[in-house]
């Protein structure tokens, strides 16, 4: 009853003008910032936050800001994903792989309505499980320590077993070459340069932005232009605009499964909406891809990853308003929020400053419902841009990719790498190579380098540490299950036919 109470308490701070005004411009915001490439939340929400505090915003108004432009981004990054086939953060991802096919198809507005509701409903069911769930899904996440982060990763990774299809090598090979990216640099634990070839750029690593650029962007213009050339009609005129009930009801229990699953891996801190998708969108084409449909325009794989990835980013607030623990990079930046203001997130912030938290679970809410508004409307307005001649399209989508590409670390180094990785990647695509496990590949190699590395030194470096607690049982039994069901899946069905 407290909490319905407390929930009550939050809206009517939401409901104040102010707050409700605020709502509205970082929802609106982050849009914007998530439709263009190489921005994503973080940039969004770091640009925001001192314009916050000098406009001397309270508190809750800040945070309320803050966290509409958190949640707009993760609904403007399928944008750019299911038009052009460019991610607008790492979450959107796996929205691009069916979502480019069907707006190819001409159902870019389908595909944008759609993604718009999954958005919404994974939104909508994190925030009820922020408000109900928040205390004792923090002492879950708190049972993850590196060896459960690790295993983990190895989840995922085995998740991505289901995009192998017909292709297993090229997977395989894409996916170890994502890997081999994400070594490249100074070693974090010994200093060691590797791969870096004597040239200071390199120093830091490869940027996810200049890889997700080059990858996707740079390849799609190449290919655009290929099919330009030989006198083919790119992407077809739009169709519909909304969804009908067929298609709501298809996707209806794979938005389901996929917000809940989103929002229990966003509680862990560092898992992200990428692998929260990513993992989404292997369940429900292991579950529903009996007709190979999936990656050549299903409507259930543009939904599910969209609902998890909203789930996901909701869901990283849990452990840092109840343990004080950023649950993702861009939660680490409201943390840095709320220390300006000299509050300090954690277990007391429920007790001490209610205003704030229930404010910010309410705005949530709100946020969800006015993107849902304001995006519904707007995809008439969204899929026009495929209507737009190659003339203008291409040098657009390359002005905002060198924008975003450069805006990173200002140098022309970027700039070259992001094209050389393009080219890479047209040749990869001509060949058959999927790019999604190449970029996912690059995104956890990282991740689970450190949580290894981490879970080693503890046990000074025993592997024994990756077997010893029930959660890392059970993410192993599920790797083994999601590399061999889809197997034994086909062959069951291959004897009932």
């Amino acid at each position: 009853m407290d909490t319905f109470q407390h929930l009550a308490q939050g809206f009517v701070v939401a409901f104040k003008p102010l707050n409700l005004g605020v709502a509205f411009a970082g929802s609106f915001i982050g849009t914007i910032v998530g439709l263009l490439p190489g921005l994503g939340p973080i940039n969004g929400v770091a640009i925001l936050l001192p314009i916050a505090f000098a406009l001397k915003l309270p508190p809750e108004t800040a945070l309320i800001l803050l966290a509409a432009v958190y949640l707009g981004c993760e609904f403007g990054g399928r944008i750019s994903s299911i038009l052009l086939n460019i991610p607008g953060d790492a979450g959107a991802l796996m929205t691009a792989i069916d979502g480019y096919p069907m707006a190819r198809k001409g159902l870019a507005g389908v595909a944008l309505s759609i993604s718009a509701w999954s958005s919404f409903v994974g939104s909508v069911v994190a925030v009820v499980g922020l408000a109900l769930f928040a205390p004792l899904l923090a002492q879950w996440a708190l049972a993850f320590g590196p060896a459960e982060y690790f295993v983990l990763m190895i989840f995922a990774v085995c998740c991505l077993a289901g995009m192998v299809g017909d292709r297993p090598v090229k997977t395989l090979l894409a996916c170890l070459i994502g890997l081999f990216l994400s070594t490249v640099g100074i070693d974090a634990g010994t200093g060691v340069y590797r791969y870096t070839f004597g040239d200071v750029h390199l120093a830091d690593g490869v940027q996810f932005i200049v890889v997700v650029i080059g990858l996707f962007s740079v390849s799609e213009i190449l290919l655009m232009l290929e099919l330009s050339h030989a006198g083919q009609s790119v992407i077809k005129a739009t169709g519909r605009n909304l969804f009908n009930m067929k298609e709501l009801a298809a996707t209806w229990w794979g938005t389901a499964r996929s917000s809940l699953l989103g929002f229990g891996v966003g509680v862990l801190p560092g898992a992200g909406a990428t692998i929260a998708s990513a993992i989404a969108y292997m369940v429900e084409k292991n579950l529903n891809d009996t007709e190979g449909t999936f990656g050549k325009g299903d409507i259930r794989g543009v939904a599910a990853p969209e609902a998890a990835n909203n789930a996901s980013a909701i869901g990283s607030f849990v452990p840092m308003l109840t343990l004080g623990v950023p649950g993702s990079g861009t939660t680490a930046v409201m943390v840095g929020a709320l220390t300006l203001y000299n509050i300090t997130p954690g277990p007391l912030l429920f007790q001490q400053q209610p205003e704030i938290v229930w404010g910010l679970i309410a705005s949530l809410f709100i946020a969800a419902v006015m993107l849902l508004v304001m995006n519904i409307p707007l995809v008439g307005f969204f899929a026009k841009m495929l209507h737009l001649p190659q003339w203008i399209l291409v040098p657009g989508i390359v002005a905002i990719s060198f924008v975003g590409v450069y805006a990173v670390h200002a140098t022309t180094f970027d700039l070259v790498l992001m094209t050389a990785l393009g080219v890479f990647a047209f040749v990869l695509r001509k060949l058959g190579f999927p790019m999604a496990p190449l970029i996912l590949g690059f995104v956890l190699g990282d991740m689970m380098e450190q949580n290894l590395r981490r879970a080693l030194a503890i046990t000074d470096g025993k592997l024994g540490i990756l077997f010893e607690s029930p959660i890392t049982w059970i993410l192993w039994t599920l790797s083994v299950l999601v590399l061999f069901a889809p197997l034994a899946m086909r062959r069951l069905r291959a004897r009932a036919r």
